[in-house]
């Protein structure tokens, strides 16, 4: 079980017969699939933040179909070369989604023998609800990027794999020479679809890669082309997106006129090791 500490003192976070308390007996209950909420109020702009019912369940949908298995075996692969000495690595994965990273990297790691310690947190319930269904050897917990209830140089590894970055808060939680693997869209990420939906269509700005507290050790490019052949799983793709919620409903007209659709999936990895 990954340790938590309590997001309102930061003290340790106890199990006791399904829900956690800390010393200064602040108490979180866990749901039913076995999460835990510690997303405090003062986090919250809007009463459910981060991705909706419909955004979850879609980028489910679309996952499960086995679409992005090629990311998730990029990303176990970065994670193999790094921990391959750690026979239990501590690993946050900030930002988790649905678990589908998440629960493949755990696999991926009992297969090969370690005892991992993961911890996947993201501000969205509906996500880490899923997330909890599908995977059982994996901690999960509500919780804002922004306030990571881990304890300061705990982990060897953080993940962000498309979600609001902290900085501050990673460095704070890893060891000395703690990993740190970020996932971002390469420039022509979903260039069809956006040819599909958009009059004036606009490839990714891919920044520079330096990040402040931590030491860039390398770059991996990731890509390849899916071919969506039905309705449903351009929908899903598109619904799972920042993109949908910001296009008219003229635009999105455009994409649902679409019965197949071929489009580039390319990503980057961008792998660090903390400064401390």
């Amino acid at each position: 079980m990954f340790p938590l500490i309590c997001p309102l003192c930061g003290s340790p976070l106890l199990s006791a017969g399904g829900s956690y308390r800390c010393e200064n007996r602040h108490t979180y209950d866990c749901a039913k699939s076995g999460y835990v909420n510690l997303l405090d109020v003062s986090q919250k702009k809007t009463k459910f933040p981060g991705d909706n019912k419909l955004m979850a369940a879609a980028r489910r949908d679309f996952l499960n179909k086995g679409y992005y298995e090629f990311l998730s075996s990029a990303v176990n692969k970065v994670c193999v070369d790094f921990l391959c000495e750690n026979p239990a690595p501590a690993i946050l994965d900030a930002g988790c989604g649905e678990g589908y990273y998440t629960a493949r990297l755990a696999e991926v790691l009992l297969k090969a023998g370690a005892k991992p310690e993961i911890l996947g947190i993201d501000i969205s319930k509906f996500a880490v609800d899923l997330a909890a269904k599908r995977c059982k050897n994996v901690s999960f917990a509500v919780a804002s990027t922004f306030r990571l209830p881990v304890a300061e140089n705990f982990c060897d590894m953080a993940l962000n794999l498309f979600a609001p970055y902290c900085g501050e808060e990673i460095q704070r939680i890893l060891k000395p020479g703690g990993i740190f693997l970020m996932a971002i869209p390469g420039a022509e990420h979903l260039w069809e679809l956006k040819q599909a939906v958009y009059e004036t269509p606009y490839k990714n700005e891919v920044k520079d890669y330096p990040l402040g507290g931590f030491e860039f050790l390398e770059v991996r490019k990731v890509e390849t082309v899916l071919d969506l052949m039905n309705r449903e799983d351009i929908l899903h793709l598109f619904e799972m997106t920042p993109y949908y919620y910001k296009t008219s409903k003229e635009d999105q007209g455009r994409l649902m006129k679409l019965d197949s659709l071929s489009v580039t999936a390319s990503f980057e990895l961008l792998i660090y090791k903390v400064l401390k």
